[in-house]
């Protein structure tokens, strides 16, 4: 040790001395000796801080399943013991044959390169330990100007790489710094490192290469270009065979072996560069998600360039919440329902989360990710989250926003038989804002005259009646109910308040005026599902940080904002829209609860469902503007639809997602419902009926006959009828009915409506046939539309 530190020390001194000999015919007019300028050299500043290069960031699902690599190098850390031996000794032949000789500096190569240079031919000469410090240099750089100070071809240069090298050498070991550079050292092709650059190469690990592998690599070091032996060979050839000549000269390999490997071909077995990014994955829009949640989070660095810079250099292992699975169930649901190119360009999005811990399992949307915006079925935005995480500026949520009023109602003491006579028509007056202003009247309307009479929470919220949760709505108050909007983590989509004056919640505030992101109202629901916690919705389990070599653990950030029974009760309602409301016929084979949501005017449709321990929400609508491209007579996916709703499209979607979703979940019930809220019946108190009684026979089968007679036929057996205004096409006589929603048979409540659609006598519906034979209005469908939305 103490010869080795006399060495080091001498070697400082040489140094100078060799700093004094290249500087001073430039500097002798002033007097310096070499005394001085070598006693200037050992007081230059010579820490110099090794920082662990920039490598890829891999991000995980919940089963270590990889979902995506981010990076701006792609280099992979190994230790020197996992690099072949046989490359260890390339590099050294090739770029510094004195390495475990001198104390960082090659006096003989660094005066030959420093006098050329000072003659104006740029010479190399470095050692390795001054290579390893300039590539340091350049990789610490945080900004443009460090980066060319780094790489000039400057003298100033090459002294600081001087002094620093002296002292590294003082502080690592000679195994330390060659494991160093190559990790660092680039190969060209846009591998770093030496394990990089093997895989891409080769397609093998570095401990796997072979002589003539190992030779070209390390050929490629000075000019990794020009050595390309992907893209040109003939030079990487030259080179690997001069390697290999300096490998024989430094008696490494024999004459022999070194001549008979030239002779071999150049054997590259090339692979791809590892995919960077979020658009190869299989879960593009999480990965979005993922990466803006790091670059938008102060706890991950002061700002979003420290951020964005730790992601794609500190070698993380990103362990995420998503589950493998169930984000394949959504993904298929949503594709299936409203394929990615369809020519409509309406879209589908999903979230599914955890109630009790915000674990988001799930995200889906029927696009392909991509920058081109104006590619069909191409999109970078991410429609199930606010526009600060990448997402859009929200959709109207419609009549999922009821569930809201209902939360409100409860909480207020409001029990289940609490009933209004709900008409079809009616106008609202008296409504305050938060601010104590009133709001000018309000004229709402039922969707069909079956849902009028009188209702109470649960013959209301089963019929989804306009009417009643206007009158709920201003029986709780407004601002309260826009607090339990609140409270319930709902928030608009691009950032304002509801109460905010250029976006000031208005009347229809219950009937999901607001634009809000599938992502809110999945977690809102999931209050409910979990007795009341609010959670904050969480992508992350733990990071590793590799250059720190610490982990990061992420807990779940959960509030009781509702009471236990206010969350059961809301449940409790929720549940018995399966029983002959506007979500029948799409249960999930064990407990569940859910509500649809359409927009006035058809403009988006949704449905929101949750068992006890899963969440999700799906929205269907158009991007462009789901005012302007309403879901009306709109084909999607091969199949016409005069109208979609919240059953239409979205139900069958949170459908098949759960159905496979759940099979790896425990099944459990929802708590009773609780007694504080009294009577569990649908019939309203104080008079009113919610004509729940099944008509005798079903749906008559009046497809083919006129509109007057079919209207008679359906009043007759006791239902409302509607006549769709748009005629659609069919091989029936033009005028008469084409087709009949719900479909014929369907057992309905009496006072139910039926919808008809008359043909306009232009051939059939492009083969899209229900089980009747009838156009697939709603595709499968033996259940009641949702009806009742705004």
């Amino acid at each position: 040790m103490v010869q080795r530190i006399g060495q080091l020390f001498g070697v400082s001194v040489m140094a100078g001395v060799l700093v004094a000999a290249m500087i001073l015919p430039a500097v002798g007019g002033l007097g310096l000796t070499a005394r001085d300028v070598a006693t200037g050299f050992l007081n230059m500043p010579s820490e110099l801080e090794t920082l662990t290069p920039p490598q890829r960031s891999i991000i995980y699902d919940s089963e270590g399943g990889e979902i995506a690599q981010v990076y701006d190098r792609n280099r992979e850390l190994i230790e020197l013991e996992d690099m072949s031996p046989i490359l260890q000794e390339a590099i050294i032949a090739i770029e510094d044959s004195r390495f475990y000789e001198h104390g960082g500096i090659d006096i003989q190569g660094t005066f030959r390169a420093a006098i050329r240079t000072l003659r104006g031919d740029t010479q190399g000469g470095s050692s390795i330990t001054q290579q390893y410090v300039k590539n340091v240099l350049v990789e610490s750089a945080t900004s443009r100007e460090e980066v060319e100070d780094a790489q000039a071809e400057t003298l100033a240069r090459k002294i600081r790489e001087l002094r620093y090298a002296v002292t590294l050498e003082q502080e690592l070991t000679k195994d330390e710094i060659l494991e160093g550079y190559l990790n660092i050292a680039y190969f060209g092709d846009g591998a770093y490192g030496a394990e990089s650059a093997s895989q891409h190469f080769f397609s093998v690990s570095a401990d796997e290469l072979e002589l003539d592998e190992a030779a070209t690599l390390a050929g490629a070091v000075r000019f990794p270009f020009q050595y390309n032996p992907r893209l040109n060979p003939d030079e990487a050839v030259d080179r690997r065979n001069t390697v290999l000549d300096r490998m024989a000269e430094n008696e490494m390999i024999t004459w022999e072996e070194a001549e008979e490997t030239k002779e071999a071909d150049l054997d590259l077995d090339a692979a791809d560069m590892p995919d960077n990014g979020c658009v190869p994955s299989d879960a593009p829009f999480f990965c979005d998600y993922v990466i803006n949640h790091i670059t938008n989070s102060e706890e991950f660095g002061e700002d979003e360039e420290e951020r964005d810079r730790w992601l794609k250099t500190a070698g993380l292992e990103i362990h995420t919440t998503l589950d493998p699975d169930m984000q394949e169930a959504a993904q298929d649901a949503v594709d299936k329902w409203v394929p990615r190119d369809n020519e409509s360009r309406k879209v589908a999005a999903e979230v599914l989360v955890e109630p009790g811990t915000g674990e988001i399992r799930a995200m889906a949307q029927s696009r392909d990710y991509g920058p081109d915006e104006d590619e069909l079925g191409v999109t970078s935005i991410n429609f199930t989250t606010d526009y600060d995480n990448g997402g859009s500026t929200g959709f109207q949520a419609g009549s999922t926003f009821k569930t809201v009023t209902l939360a409100a109602a409860l909480d207020q003491g409001l029990g289940f038989g609490t009933s209004f006579d709900s008409p079809g028509s009616m106008t609202i007056t008296g409504q305050t804002n938060c601010e104590g202003g009133t709001l000018a009247p309000w004229s709402v309307s039922n969707a069909g005259e079956s849902d009028s009479g009188g209702h109470n929470m649960i013959s209301g919220t089963k019929g989804s009646v306009n009417t009643y949760f206007a009158q709920l709505q201003r029986r709780v108050g407004l601002c309260d109910v826009i607090e339990m909007a609140e409270t319930l983590g709902l928030e608009r989509a691009d950032g304002t308040s509801f109460d905010n004056p250029n976006t000031q919640a208005n009347n229809s505030f219950t009937l999901g005026s607001e634009e809000v992101s599938p992502m809110r109202v999945a977690n809102a629901y999931a209050v409910f599902a979990s007795g009341g916690q609010l959670c904050e919705p969480q992508p992350f389990t733990e990071i590793y940080d590799s250059v720190k070599d610490e982990t990061l653990e992420f807990d779940s950030d959960c509030e009781q904002v509702i009471d236990e029974d206010v969350a059961a009760g809301v449940s409790y309602i929720l549940s018995q829209t399966f029983k002959g409301g506007t979500t029948n016929g799409l249960d999930i084979g064990r407990p569940a609860a859910a509500k649809t949501g359409s927009t006035d005017g058809t403009a988006a449709a949704w449905f929101a469902g949750f068992t006890p321990n899963l969440s999700g929400a799906v929205f269907v609508g158009d991007p462009r503007g789901p005012q302007e491209y309403p879901l009306r007579n709109v084909n999607i996916g091969g199949r016409y639809y005069g109208q979609v709703y919240g059953a239409t499209i979205p139900g069958p979607i949170w459908q098949e997602t759960f159905r496979e979703a759940v099979e790896k979940i425990p099944e459990e019930s929802f708590p009773s419902a609780p007694s504080r809220f009294g009577s569990t019946s649908s019939q309203p108190s104080g008079g009113g009926s919610d004509t729940q009684t099944a008509a005798a026979g079903g749906v008559p089968d009046v497809v083919g006959q006129t509109e007057e007679a079919a209207v008679a036929a359906l009043d007759d057996a006791g239902y409302n009828v509607n006549v769709s205004g748009s005629p659609i096409s069919s091989a029936e006589p033009a005028g008469s009915v084409a087709a009949v929603n719900p479909d014929p048979g369907t057992s309905l409540p009496s006072g139910a409506t039926v919808n008809l659609f008359l043909s306009n006598g232009e051939g059939g519906a492009d083969g899209a046939l229900n089980d009747h034979g009838q156009p697939a209005i709603w595709p499968g469908s033996t259940r009641d539309p949702d009806h009742g939305e705004a």
